[in-house]
């Protein structure tokens, strides 16, 4: 389906027809232009209890036939639902009448809906995968920050993302600007104090190390549902306090689980091919490295980061579908 977008023209236009009390048949100055109308008792509810009134039709529509059931009337859900509209337009005015007050509504779309040809309704939208019938004017489809679904649009947003809990969107860099609380790449997860788990307190940072295994973006994934990011060792300090932690860890309780490909763990470094560096999962280039002797040699191949158990838990690039445990990091 398309993207719905306000039109004040249109907005003017129902305003117009609604200061009408819906008298004579609705305008179309432009055979374009669809209309969903109705006239109800003053009081009986805003434009909410219209559209739920409009949307209910679609009980009694039959998607095989593109007909409505009996002889109820569909043309409101039809219209409403109509996949190929990218405007709307609306207005309400109150009416008198010598069986009291009525408030009229009007919506106008463009372009409209309900046609049919040699008598046959056309369906107002087709089963299919999301974005399917976008055309090249629309310019693909937006996405939730979830991927839960999309609507073809104009693209005003080239990151193709939004994002959530009153974020920030970078355009130059497609990266969402939390707020103070808040973290994931669109914003989405809240950070909730105190932590639920710290197996390492570093300074203000807290490190939780997964019990489980799970590739770089299944790991990178996992730590945002928890409300944090994968680790970023920005200084020798929190290196060096990771790797005594882990080695102990490994010695103590040595990984015996078929689900774990190595004894390795990941961080929240990749390698960019655009930019040619290793860089955060913020975005920002990595300052401070502590690769093993040899390390990097796959940049290109191995695009993700591991702290290494065979090198002192210094870091080795490791293709990303590999499975690891990672260390999450919260922040205050």
């Amino acid at each position: 389906m398309q993207k719905l977008e306000w039109s004040e023209e249109l907005g003017r236009q129902a305003g117009a027809r609604a200061a009408s009390c819906l008298e004579g048949p609705a305008p179309p100055p432009a055979p374009q232009l669809g209309w969903s109308e109705v006239l109800l008792p003053a009081g009986t509810g805003g434009f909410g209890a219209v559209l739920e009134l409009w949307f209910a039709e679609g009980r009694r529509y039959d998607y095989r036939t593109g007909r409505c059931a009996g002889n109820a009337t569909c043309r409101h859900y039809t219209q409403l639902v109509w996949a190929t509209a990218g405007q709307l337009g609306c207005g309400r005015h109150r009416c008198p009448g010598p069986q009291g007050p009525s408030e009229a509504f009007a919506c106008a779309y463009s372009p409209g809906g309900n046609w049919e040809v040699a008598g046959t309704p056309i369906l107002p939208y087709k089963q299919g995968p999301w974005c399917s019938l976008c055309t090249a004017g629309l310019s693909g489809c937006f996405k939730s920050w979830d991927h839960s679904g999309g609507l073809c649009e104009v693209p005003r947003n080239p990151c193709r993302m939004s994002c959530r809990n009153s974020g920030r969107l970078d355009m130059s860099s497609c990266q969402c600007a939390c707020p103070p609380g808040y973290t994931g790449r669109y914003c989405q997860a809240k950070i909730h104090f105190p932590f639920h788990a710290c197996d390492v307190r570093i300074d203000s940072d807290c490190f939780m190390v997964s019990p489980e295994a799970d590739t770089y973006y299944g790991a990178k994934i996992k730590c945002q549902e928890k409300g944090a990011m994968l680790a970023q060792i920005r200084n020798q300090k929190v290196q060096d306090i990771l790797a005594f932690y882990l080695s102990r860890l490994e010695m103590g309780n040595r990984v015996t689980d078929t689900d774990f490909e190595t004894g390795n763990f990941w961080i929240g470094l990749t390698y960019k091919t655009s930019k040619a560096s290793f860089r955060w999962d913020v975005g920002e280039p990595s300052s401070f490295t502590s690769f093993a002797f040899g390390q990097p040699d796959n940049q290109g191949f191995g695009n993700c980061v591991e702290m290494q158990a065979s090198a002192a838990f210094n870091w080795n690039d490791q293709r990303c579908k590999t499975r690891n445990r990672y260390i999450c990091q919260f922040g205050e």
